[in-house]
C-alpha cells in the first residue's frame, strides 16, 4: 500500500510540473500568434494602400469599426499609425489562450496543493498510530505493530519496535528472575521447616538424658528457626505479589484489641501491659489478618524495649487518613539505627536476643501495601513511638 502511495504522489508531481510547462508554452504561443495576426493584416493593408491609395479612409473605418484607435503611429507602419496593436487583432483568442494559461496554472496549483495534502494527512494518521501505539505501551496494552511498507516513517516504526520489543522482553526476565528469587526463597523455608522439626522431636525424645539448660537453648533455636522460616514465607509471596490482601471496612479499635490480645502471655511475661482507650467508632480499609500481622510485630517490639513500662496505642483521624500511634516508655531508638529499622535482617543496638530483623520490615510491607505509610521515631520525654497512616484515597 505505501508503494502505491509513494507511486501516486510521484505521479501527481510530475503532472502538476507536465501542466505548469503547458500553460507557460500555450502562453508563448499565444503571444507569438498575436505578432503573427498583426504582420499579417499590416502586409494587406499596405498592399491595397499601395495599389488604391484612395481606399485608405475606407480600411480605416472598416477597422475602426473593429476596434477603436489609440493613436497615430508611424506612417510606414499603417495599422500602428492608426493606433492598433497585435493584441487587438488577436483578442479572441488570446483570451482563449489567458483562459488556458490561467487553468493550467490553477490546474497545477490544485493538484499540487491535494499531493502536498495527502501527503500531510499520510504522516499525521501515521505519527498518531505510533504515538497511540507508545501511549498502549505504556500501560501494558501495546498491540503488535505492524510494519506499513517503506516510507519516512519506516525506520522510526522500526526502531520503536525493536525498543519496545526489548523492554518487553527486559521487563519479562526481571519477573522470571524476581519469581525465581521468590520462589527460592520460599524453598529455602519449606526446607528449614525439615530439620526444625525432626530436631524438635528428636529433643522431645532424649529430652530426659540430656542436661536441663541444653534442652531450653535448643528450645529457642527452634522457635527462633520457626519465626525466620514464616517470615521467609511471608516475604516470599510479598516479593513475587502472590500474597492477596482484602480490601475490607475494619474498625480501629477492633484490630488493635485482637492483635494485643495475641500479646498476653509475651507482655505477662516482660511485666508489661498494652493500653487501648476507646476513642469512638473509626474504620479502615485493609485486611484484618495482616494488618493485624504488623501491629503485633510493632507491639512486640515496643513490649520488648519497653523496661516494664505500659504501652500505649491511641488513635485519630481525619477526612485523609486515619493515624494509629504505638508507643513504650523505654530507652527508644539508638540514632543510628532509625533510618535502618525497616530493613530486612537489619538488628539494631538494643535488639533482643532472640530477633531475627524481619517484623518490622514485614509491618511496613503489609502497611504500604494497604495504601498507608509507617514511621518511627523518639518520643520528646523518652520512648520509641510507632505512626502508622492509612490513607483515605
Amino acid at each position: 500500500m505505501s508503494e502505491k502511495n509513494s507511486l501516486f504522489i510521484s505521479f501527481s508531481l510530475i503532472l502538476s510540473i507536465s501542466l505548469a510547462a503547458c500553460a507557460m508554452t500555450a502562453l508563448l504561443i499565444s503571444r507569438r500568434d498575436e505578432t503573427a495576426a498583426f504582420r499579417l493584416l499590416n502586409g494587406i493593408c499596405a498592399q491595397v494602400l499601395e495599389l488604391e491609395p484612395e481606399a485608405a479612409p475606407v480600411l480605416q473605418k472598416a477597422l475602426k469599426e473593429y476596434h477603436s484607435p489609440a493613436g497615430r503611429g508611424d506612417q510606414s507602419d499603417i495599422l500602428t499609425q492608426w493606433g492598433y496593436r497585435p493584441a487587438d487583432f488577436a483578442a479572441v483568442s488570446s483570451r482563449s489562450n489567458l483562459r488556458f494559461a490561467a487553468g493550467g496554472f490553477l490546474a497545477a496549483l490544485l493538484l499540487f496543493t491535494f499531493v502536498c495534502q495527502r501527503r500531510r494527512q499520510k504522516q499525521t494518521r501515521r505519527i498518531k498510530a505510533l504515538t497511540d501505539y507508545l501511549e498502549q505501551t505504556n500501560i501494558g496494552k501495546a498491540p503488535f505493530l505492524s510494519v506499513s511498507g517503506e516510507d519516512d516513517f519506516s525506520r522510526l516504526e522500526d526502531a520503536i519496535y525493536k525498543t519496545v520489543t526489548s523492554l518487553h522482553q527486559t521487563k519479562d526476565a526481571a519477573i522470571q528472575a524476581k519469581n525465581r528469587f521468590a520462589e527460592n526463597l520460599s524453598n529455602i523455608a519449606h526446607q528449614i521447616r525439615t530439620p526444625i522439626t525432626a530436631i524438635s522431636l528428636s529433643l522431645q525424645m532424649a529430652a530426659p538424658t540430656f542436661d536441663k539448660n541444653l534442652p531450653s537453648k535448643i528450645q529457642k533455636q527452634l522457635l527462633r528457626l520457626t519465626r525466620l522460616q514464616e517470615a521467609l514465607l511471608v516475604l516470599s509471596r510479598l516479593d513475587a505479589g502472590v500474597l492477596l490482601l482484602q480490601k475490607d471496612e475494619i474498625d480501629v479499635f477492633t484490630v488493635l484489641v485482637l492483635a494485643a490480645d495475641h500479646l498476653q502471655e509475651t507482655a505477662l511475661r516482660l511485666g508489661s501491659t498494652i493500653d487501648i482507650p476507646e476513642r469512638g467508632e473509626m474504620a479502615i480499609t485493609a485486611d484484618l489478618d495482616w494488618t493485624m500481622e504488623a501491629l503485633i510485630n510493632l507491639m512486640k517490639n515496643c513490649l520488648e524495649h519497653s523496661g516494664g513500662s505500659c504501652v500505649r496505642c491511641f488513635y485519630e483521624q481525619n477526612p485523609l487518613y486515619t493515624e494509629i500511634y504505638i508507643e513504650d516508655q523505654g530507652s527508644g531508638f539508638a540514632e543510628t539505627d532509625i533510618p535502618h529499622l525497616f530493613e530486612r535482617f537489619y538488628r539494631g543496638q538494643n535488639a533482643g536476643e532472640g530477633g531475627i530483623g524481619i517484623g518490622l520490615a514485614l509491618a511496613k510491607e503489609i502497611i504500604e501495601r494497604q495504601n498507608g505509610t509507617l514511621r518511627a521515631r523518639n518520643v520528646p520525654g523518652g520512648g520509641a513511638l510507632f505512626e502508622i497512616r492509612f490513607y483515605r484515597h
